[in-house]
This record gives C-alpha cells, sequence and structure tokens, in this order.
C-alpha cells in the first residue's frame, strides 16, 4: 500500500515540473582578469590581485637615517613596523604634489613586507582576457623592467601590468641603505 504522503509530494513536484518556465539560455561569458589600479609618474598601471596585501592612505611614519632618498620611514600599522617607498622617486621620477590622493600598496611576501605610495589608487579594475598584449616598451627605463603586459579597458585605454614580484627580487630595490 502506498504512502499518501509520499505520493502527495510526488504529486506536487510533477506539477512544479510542468509549470516551470525555461531557465534563460546561457551566453558565453569571456574570461576576465582582475587586478588593483595605481597611477604612478602619469602612468597607469594594474597590480595582479594576489600581489596586493593591502591598500591604504599614507600612515604616518618615521625618517630613517642612512637611506635612499625613496625610503620615506617607517610607520606602525597595527602593532607591524612597515617600511614605506616613495615608488615614483625609486624609478626616477617624481610623486605627484596631490598629496591626499596618495595610497599605499601594501606588497607582502615571505621575505619583505612593504608600503608602496603610488599617486593614486582605482581600486579593483577588470579587463577583457583578450584585450592582454605583450608589452613592447614605451615607459621610460627605469619602468620597463617591471611591466610584464597590458590589457585595455573598455574605451582602448592602456593598462601596464605591474609586476611586484619581479620588483620584491630586485636588488636595487631591497637594498635602501644609502652604500
Amino acid at each position: 500500500m502506498a504512502n499518501p504522503a509520499f505520493e502527495a509530494l510526488a504529486n506536487l513536484a510533477i506539477q512544479c515540473r510542468q509549470s516551470a518556465h525555461d531557465l534563460p539560455a546561457q551566453t558565453d561569458v569571456a574570461p576576465r582578469w582582475s587586478g588593483i589600479g595605481f597611477s604612478c609618474m602619469g602612468y597607469r598601471f594594474v597590480v595582479p590581485m594576489g600581489q596586493v596585501a593591502e591598500l591604504m592612505e599614507v600612515p604616518s611614519s618615521t625618517k630613517l637615517p642612512g637611506v635612499q632618498l625613496w625610503v620615506l620611514g617607517l610607520a606602525n600599522v597595527r602593532g607591524r613596523l612597515l617600511p614605506l617607498f616613495d615608488l615614483a622617486r625609486f624609478l626616477g621620477g617624481q610623486v605627484s604634489s596631490q598629496r591626499k590622493a596618495h595610497r599605499v600598496l601594501v606588497l607582502e611576501t615571505e621575505n619583505l613586507y612593504s608600503g608602496l605610495v603610488v599617486d593614486r589608487a582605482f581600486g579593483m579594475q577588470h579587463f577583457m582576457a583578450d584585450t592582454f598584449e605583450e608589452f613592447n616598451g614605451g615607459l621610460p627605463d627605469d619602468l620597463n623592467q617591471f611591466v610584464t603586459g597590458v590589457y585595455k579597458d573598455a574605451s582602448g585605454e592602456p593598462w601596464h601590468v605591474f609586476d611586484l614580484r619581479i620588483l620584491a627580487e630586485d636588488s636595487s630595490f631591497t637594498n635602501a641603505a644609502l652604500v
């Protein structure tokens, strides 16, 4: 003998399937690439998502003696000492004068915890993966070595992919003491 509760549920399932509308057709979704956008020396860059640990306003810092001019100082960020570096000055340029817009990209690897002060941060940027192009130069020489490619935004403007891992391995960056 059949269970009346089971029969009622089975009938309800049949009625639901009969009255259900078709799901909309899935359209092809183009792959996207995302990163953190920033500007430095008048150029727009994007850093792969996994390379930036944090994005913050420029904290107050203490100057350090005997270091390169591009070393801004040492900041206490939630109990951790964060060295701050002026990325533009390290690259041979100048940071913009609009100090209010400056932001810090925090780079954290196994061996390095550093804050890079940039002219402006644009937050998360998304690009169609098929807009990626190999980088063929065109930036100042000090910048070229850190750029691995270019993405184009919806308006066709280039965003240079800045690889912080290359910067973290650069001996001129990691050895900030005056010689």
